[in-house]
């Protein structure tokens, strides 16, 4: 049961991502309508149907951390880590020693997709070229899911709640409100709550392909994720970070910080439809909506800014849109919708800390990011999902929307105020 008053507020953010690695240059790239997809790089992509993606190009590990201690991470674990340091920076908290009360008080929860796949992959080519001793005796850490979570409440001594949330591409989002649920209830007065993903890779690639779930348009990457027109062709994977401070509200007010938003909103629901696919009709995805909303005590109608889920698939394109309509009836025609993934690409288990990253932003500037390269919209994709300019709105509340392979889905509220 929650405590009388315990309010949540988010006090810190940072994010690494394809378009940059600070908030004020994430920000800037998605109001200017800028995409942060380009050929890959960082593997030989000649046998795959797929050459492009979202990629980390400006990230440099040791900015956080040793080069001894990097190299003994997966890739995904050294940009949630970044992210946090970020994030904790920006909040103005301070790192405390074990005689702060605050340490048992503040936590972690960290959502991701993978984990280590690339280290999973690499490794297990050790195996089969090398033999099972010279695997590493790193593997493990570097590929379990959770680690990132332990390396973050280790970095900041962090002794309270830590956990790892793995729901596909619900899974930040699922992590921030659960973090929020976890102070609510009196157990942490301060968490860190976000997700990472570093899952581009051939393997990952190939498999996805073979989903039939990526774009294929690698001739122009910059136009290949263009959610809701209907020209798309699948999502865009990308990599990155991003985090949140979450707060108890009188404890940041306490120590002076500033308040970027407050999260008053955490719905959740399940397809219990199929392994990959939407539930048709979209009465899942609603369903986290209408619970989000509920949670928030707001009317449907107050929802200023929806941060869609907005993959470019067909199928989630298409059921988004019809459960935006059934979660907020007459008011979804009004509605002011956009993708921001259509620039970041899929974050997958990083996207909804992002897309929450985004949705704070939008109320502290009363500017919404477009969906670039809705050029041609779906006509079953009917709603006004901001084509190709940002747009001046007075954002008050503002919804996103994060739903997983597994019939995963979760959607937060956030409000302005301190």
């Amino acid at each position: 049961m929650h405590q009388a008053e315990r309010r949540v507020v988010v006090t810190g953010l940072g994010t690494i991502n394809p378009l940059a690695d600070t908030i004020d240059g994430t920000w800037k790239a998605l109001l200017d309508g800028e995409s942060g997809i380009g050929p890959i790089t960082q593997f030989d992509t000649t046998e795959l149907k797929t050459k492009i993606a979202g990629e980390v190009t400006n990230f440099d590990s040791e900015l956080f951390m040793p080069l001894r201690e990097s190299r003994r991470l997966d890739r995904f674990s050294q940009l949630f880590v970044g992210a946090s340091q970020l994030a904790f920076d920006h909040s103005g908290l301070k790192i405390r020693d074990d005689d702060d009360p605050l340490v048992g008080r503040a936590g972690v929860m960290a959502g991701v997709g993978f984990g280590g796949m690339v280290s999973f992959i690499s490794q297990l080519d050790v195996l089969r070229e090398r033999g099972p001793s010279r695997v590493s005796p790193l593997t493990i850490p570097m590929i379990i899911p959770n680690e990132a979570a332990g390396l973050a409440s280790m970095r900041f001594n962090m002794q309270g709640p830590v956990s790892c949330v793995v729901t596909a591409c619900a899974a930040s989002a699922h992590a921030i409100g659960d973090a929020a649920e976890i102070i609510k209830r009196g157990t942490a007065d301060v968490m860190l709550a976000g997700g990472a993903e570093a899952a581009n890779c051939e393997f990952s690639m190939a498999a996805f392909n073979q989903a039939k779930a990526l774009s294929t348009r690698n001739d122009d990457p910059a136009s290949a994720s263009r959610p809701f027109d209907r020209d798309r062709d699948g999502f865009v994977m990308s990599e990155g970070a991003a985090v949140l401070v979450l707060e108890e509200r009188s404890h940041a007010l306490e120590r002076g910080a500033n308040v970027y938003g407050e999260l008053i909103g955490y719905g959740m629901s399940s397809d219990a439809y199929h392994v990959t696919l939407p539930r048709p009709g979209g009465a899942g995805a609603a369903r986290a909506m209408t619970n989000a909303i509920e949670d928030a005590g707001i009317e449907p109608a107050q929802i200023d800014y929806i941060n869609a889920h907005g993959t470019s698939t067909s199928a989630n394109d298409a059921t988004e849109t019809v459960a935006i309509k059934l979660a907020l009836g007459e008011a979804a025609g009004s509605a002011v919708i956009s993708s921001t993934k259509s620039m970041t690409g899929h974050l997958l288990g990083a996207a909804g800390a992002l897309e929450s990253l985004v949705c704070l932003q939008a109320i502290a500037t009363d500017v919404v990011p477009p969906t670039i390269n809705l050029d041609n919209p779906d006509p079953e994709c009917d709603l006004d999902y901001v084509p190709n300019e940002a747009r001046e709105v007075e954002v008050k509340y503002a919804m996103t929307n994060s739903f997983g392979f597994g019939g995963h889905n979760v959607s937060l509220v956030f409000a302005s105020g301190a």
